[in-house]
């Protein structure tokens, strides 16, 4: 394969725009992963001071 080749498929490959947008689902799914993950992160002990009083209280009957 000559320089040429390479570099025209190269180019090919940039102003493909299905190939982009699959990146940019890619992007945006990784973002909201985040987004989620740092969502439970931090609701985490909130739910579970829920749920052991839910759990307590049922306990106690």
């Amino acid at each position: 394969m000559t320089f040429q080749a390479i570099k025209t498929s190269v180019m090919k490959f940039v102003r493909d725009e299905d190939g982009l947008t699959v990146v940019e689902y890619a992007v945006a799914g990784g973002l909201i992963s985040v987004a989620v993950v740092g969502a439970f992160g931090l609701l985490g002990d909130e739910v579970e001071l829920v749920i052991d009083e839910i759990t307590a209280a049922l306990q106690t009957r």
